[in-house]
């Protein structure tokens, strides 16, 4: 029947839509919990240079921008590490010299890509290829979720407690920061690495309240993630406008929208559970 209404080549769009309409909100969530959100927004902007290099080179572009979105990561946490009071101002810094850096190799390098559509997605071009992408994206969050789920919870809660009871809090963080990038470059085609933080966020803020569990609110912030994408791509039909970003204001719509929350009361009732 939807085939029927949509017409066939729509079909791998809108999977890709309710993938990732799923998946980044689920990592949303426990990126807030870990306090780690503004990574994934430095993350996001990192992963361009690699994008615009692989290009380039003639490799994988998702190898290039996870890559490049790491390095971007690690340069940050080591700079914070070295001015701690100013560690928000050192991501931001980052987080903006790499998309610079990304934009100047496009003409340096004569690379033909189509930036807007790495930015900000090209949802109606996503193809089997994408799909992929974000099948090994969702196993490897997966994965990081069934053998370090009840030490992601306790580095949350206490970091430097973590450390203390011998837990490698640097191997944690630089597996939340891999799967990050998965996600990130996994999204692309949906909603661009600009746009996806909209995904990450919003929904995670809405799972989160008033959930009784991390798992719960991972599970919340999936059907939030699942009816704003689907919303979106529909609505982007009727109106002949760009998914993405038009997925993206309907995640600020929703917070606005949203009656009342309060996240620092319900990440430390759920980080107790």
């Amino acid at each position: 029947m939807l085939q029927v209404i949509l017409g066939s080549w729509w079909l791998y769009p809108l999977l890709m839509t309710l993938l990732v309409g799923i998946l980044c909100p689920v990592t949303g969530a426990l990126l807030i919990t870990q306090g780690r959100l503004l990574q994934a927004n430095l993350i996001s902007h990192g992963v361009v240079p690699g994008l615009v290099l692989a290009f380039a080179i003639g490799i994988d572009p998702s190898l290039g921008g996870i890559i490049s979105g790491l390095i971007g990561a690690l340069t940050a946490e080591r700079l914070a590490l070295r001015r701690k009071e100013y560690g928000e101002a050192v991501i931001n810094t980052v987080l903006a010299g790499s998309l610079g850096f990304g934009v100047l190799l496009i003409p340096l390098l004569k690379t033909r890509i189509d930036l807007e559509s790495i930015l900000f997605g090209d949802l109606l071009a996503a193809g089997p290829t994408d799909i992929i992408r974000v099948a090994i994206a969702t196993s490897v969050l997966l994965l990081l979720l069934k053998n370090s789920y009840q030490n992601l919870i306790y580095l949350g809660l206490d970091p430097e407690g973590a450390a203390s009871i011998g837990l490698r809090v640097p191997r944690l963080k630089f597996s939340l920061a891999v799967v990050t990038s998965l996600v990130i470059v996994s999204s692309m085609s949906a909603v661009g690495v600009i746009l996806v933080i909209a995904l990450l966020a919003a929904p995670g803020l809405l799972g989160l309240n008033q959930a009784q569990s991390l798992n719960s609110a991972m599970i919340r912030s999936a059907g939030y993630g699942l009816i704003i994408s689907f919303i979106g791509f529909l609505l982007a039909i009727a109106l002949n406008l760009s998914p993405g970003p038009l997925i993206a204001v309907l995640c600020l719509f929703s917070l606005i929208l949203s009656d009342k929350y309060s996240l620092s009361k319900a990440t430390k009732f759920l980080l107790h559970k």
